[in-house]
Protein backbone atom coordinates (compact mmCIF):
# COMPACT_ATOMS: atom_id res chain seq x y z
CA UNK A 1 0.00 0.00 0.00
CA UNK A 2 1.20 3.49 -0.25
CA UNK A 3 2.82 5.54 2.54
CA UNK A 4 0.67 8.25 1.83
CA UNK A 5 -0.75 10.56 4.74
CA UNK A 6 -4.18 9.01 4.27
CA UNK A 7 -3.11 5.24 5.30
CA UNK A 8 -0.94 6.53 7.80
CA UNK A 9 -3.19 8.54 10.64
CA UNK A 10 -4.18 6.12 13.26
CA UNK A 11 -7.32 7.08 14.87
CA UNK A 12 -7.24 6.65 18.87
CA UNK A 13 -7.98 3.63 20.66
CA UNK A 14 -7.39 1.98 23.87
CA UNK A 15 -5.80 -1.28 22.04
CA UNK A 16 -2.52 -1.92 23.54
CA UNK A 17 -0.67 -2.20 20.61
CA UNK A 18 2.21 0.61 20.12
CA UNK A 19 1.51 3.14 16.98
CA UNK A 20 4.13 1.64 14.74
CA UNK A 21 3.23 -1.89 14.97
CA UNK A 22 -0.89 -0.96 14.19
CA UNK A 23 0.60 0.81 11.61
CA UNK A 24 2.33 -2.08 9.77
CA UNK A 25 -0.21 -3.75 10.46
CA UNK A 26 -2.85 -2.06 8.52
CA UNK A 27 -0.96 -2.25 6.05
CA UNK A 28 -0.35 -5.38 5.56
CA UNK A 29 -3.87 -5.85 6.09
CA UNK A 30 -4.74 -3.63 3.56
CA UNK A 31 -2.46 -5.30 1.32
CA UNK A 32 -4.37 -8.82 2.13
CA UNK A 33 -7.22 -6.70 1.62
CA UNK A 34 -6.65 -5.80 -2.08
CA UNK A 35 -5.69 -9.05 -3.33
CA UNK A 36 -8.74 -10.00 -1.94
CA UNK A 37 -10.76 -7.69 -3.33
CA UNK A 38 -8.58 -8.25 -6.75
CA UNK A 39 -9.21 -12.11 -6.46
CA UNK A 40 -12.94 -12.17 -5.96
CA UNK A 41 -13.08 -9.88 -9.54
CA UNK A 42 -10.98 -12.51 -10.84
CA UNK A 43 -13.51 -15.25 -9.73
CA UNK A 44 -16.67 -12.95 -10.30
CA UNK A 45 -15.11 -12.92 -14.43
CA UNK A 46 -14.60 -16.64 -14.61
CA UNK A 47 -18.16 -17.29 -13.39
CA UNK A 48 -20.05 -14.63 -15.39
CA UNK A 49 -18.09 -15.76 -18.60
CA UNK A 50 -17.35 -19.83 -18.51
CA UNK A 51 -18.68 -22.13 -20.67
CA UNK A 52 -18.69 -25.35 -21.95
CA UNK A 53 -20.18 -28.90 -20.56
CA UNK A 54 -19.74 -28.15 -17.05
CA UNK A 55 -20.03 -24.17 -16.84
CA UNK A 56 -23.39 -25.05 -14.58
CA UNK A 57 -21.53 -26.60 -12.20
CA UNK A 58 -18.08 -24.19 -12.45
CA UNK A 59 -20.84 -21.29 -11.94
CA UNK A 60 -21.55 -22.65 -8.59
CA UNK A 61 -18.23 -23.19 -7.59
CA UNK A 62 -17.39 -19.90 -8.31
CA UNK A 63 -20.24 -18.01 -6.72
CA UNK A 64 -19.38 -20.08 -3.54
CA UNK A 65 -15.97 -19.35 -3.88
CA UNK A 66 -16.57 -15.27 -4.54
CA UNK A 67 -18.84 -15.28 -1.08
CA UNK A 68 -16.37 -16.65 0.57
CA UNK A 69 -13.38 -14.26 -0.57
CA UNK A 70 -15.82 -11.08 0.17
CA UNK A 71 -16.33 -12.57 3.97
CA UNK A 72 -12.50 -12.79 4.46
CA UNK A 73 -12.75 -9.30 2.97
CA UNK A 74 -15.02 -8.16 5.64
CA UNK A 75 -12.43 -9.81 8.45
CA UNK A 76 -9.63 -8.10 7.27
CA UNK A 77 -11.46 -4.99 6.94
CA UNK A 78 -12.59 -5.15 10.49
CA UNK A 79 -9.53 -5.81 11.92
CA UNK A 80 -7.98 -2.77 10.23
CA UNK A 81 -10.94 -0.71 11.54
CA UNK A 82 -10.49 -2.15 15.17
CA UNK A 83 -6.51 -1.34 14.67
CA UNK A 84 -7.37 2.79 14.26
CA UNK A 85 -7.27 2.31 10.21
CA UNK A 86 -9.07 2.73 6.87
CA UNK A 87 -9.65 -0.22 5.16
CA UNK A 88 -8.74 1.20 1.60
CA UNK A 89 -10.29 -0.76 -1.03
CA UNK A 90 -12.16 0.62 -4.15
CA UNK A 91 -11.72 -1.03 -6.99
CA UNK A 92 -8.97 1.44 -8.12
CA UNK A 93 -7.11 0.74 -4.89
CA UNK A 94 -7.54 -3.13 -4.99
CA UNK A 95 -6.50 -3.04 -8.45
CA UNK A 96 -3.22 -0.80 -7.90
CA UNK A 97 -2.28 -2.47 -4.65
CA UNK A 98 -2.90 -5.80 -5.60
CA UNK A 99 0.26 -8.24 -6.19
CA UNK A 100 -1.49 -11.05 -8.08
CA UNK A 101 -0.99 -11.75 -11.50
CA UNK A 102 -2.92 -9.91 -13.83
CA UNK A 103 -5.80 -12.16 -15.05
CA UNK A 104 -6.33 -13.74 -18.65
CA UNK A 105 -9.40 -11.85 -20.58
CA UNK A 106 -8.81 -14.11 -23.28
CA UNK A 107 -10.38 -17.66 -21.63
CA UNK A 108 -13.63 -19.29 -21.73
CA UNK A 109 -13.31 -22.71 -21.35
CA UNK A 110 -13.72 -24.08 -18.18
CA UNK A 111 -10.63 -25.93 -17.59
CA UNK A 112 -8.90 -23.01 -18.37
CA UNK A 113 -10.40 -20.95 -15.73
CA UNK A 114 -9.75 -22.98 -13.14
CA UNK A 115 -5.80 -23.18 -13.79
CA UNK A 116 -5.81 -19.49 -13.49
CA UNK A 117 -7.95 -19.08 -10.43
CA UNK A 118 -5.74 -22.03 -9.07
CA UNK A 119 -2.51 -20.35 -9.85
CA UNK A 120 -3.94 -17.03 -8.43
CA UNK A 121 -5.03 -18.83 -5.45
CA UNK A 122 -2.14 -20.48 -4.79
CA UNK A 123 0.08 -16.84 -5.13
CA UNK A 124 -2.65 -15.52 -2.84
CA UNK A 125 -2.43 -18.49 -0.12
CA UNK A 126 1.71 -17.33 -0.19
CA UNK A 127 0.86 -14.05 0.56
CA UNK A 128 -0.95 -14.94 3.41
CA UNK A 129 1.46 -17.42 5.36
CA UNK A 130 3.65 -14.41 4.85
CA UNK A 131 0.72 -12.45 6.68
CA UNK A 132 0.93 -14.87 9.31
CA UNK A 133 4.44 -14.79 9.58
CA UNK A 134 4.92 -10.94 10.23
CA UNK A 135 1.40 -10.72 12.48
CA UNK A 136 2.98 -13.34 14.81
CA UNK A 137 6.73 -11.58 14.37
CA UNK A 138 4.66 -8.29 16.14
CA UNK A 139 3.15 -10.60 18.47
CA UNK A 140 -0.41 -9.95 17.31
CA UNK A 141 -2.17 -13.15 18.21
CA UNK A 142 -5.62 -11.69 16.77
CA UNK A 143 -4.71 -10.90 13.07
CA UNK A 144 -2.33 -14.15 13.45
CA UNK A 145 -5.87 -16.14 13.92
CA UNK A 146 -7.75 -13.90 11.09
CA UNK A 147 -5.07 -14.93 8.75
CA UNK A 148 -5.36 -18.74 9.61
CA UNK A 149 -8.83 -18.59 9.11
CA UNK A 150 -8.54 -17.17 5.89
CA UNK A 151 -5.56 -19.36 4.48
CA UNK A 152 -8.03 -22.64 5.86
CA UNK A 153 -10.48 -21.46 3.45
CA UNK A 154 -8.11 -20.74 0.60
CA UNK A 155 -6.16 -23.94 0.92
CA UNK A 156 -9.27 -25.67 0.65
CA UNK A 157 -10.80 -23.22 -2.15
CA UNK A 158 -7.35 -24.12 -4.06
CA UNK A 159 -8.35 -27.63 -3.38
CA UNK A 160 -11.53 -27.83 -4.58
CA UNK A 161 -9.92 -26.21 -7.91
CA UNK A 162 -7.37 -28.67 -8.09
CA UNK A 163 -9.91 -31.59 -8.16
CA UNK A 164 -11.63 -30.35 -10.89
CA UNK A 165 -8.33 -30.91 -13.09
CA UNK A 166 -8.25 -33.84 -12.32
Amino acid sequence: MSDSNDDRVLRPTRIDIPAEVRLHLIQLLNQTLACATDLRSHVKQAFWNVKGRESSVLRMLFKAIASELEDYADLVADRIVVLGGLALVTAREAASHSSLLEYPSHITNGEAYIVALAERFAQYGRAVRSGISQAADVEDSVTVAIYTDILRGIDKQLSCLEAHLR
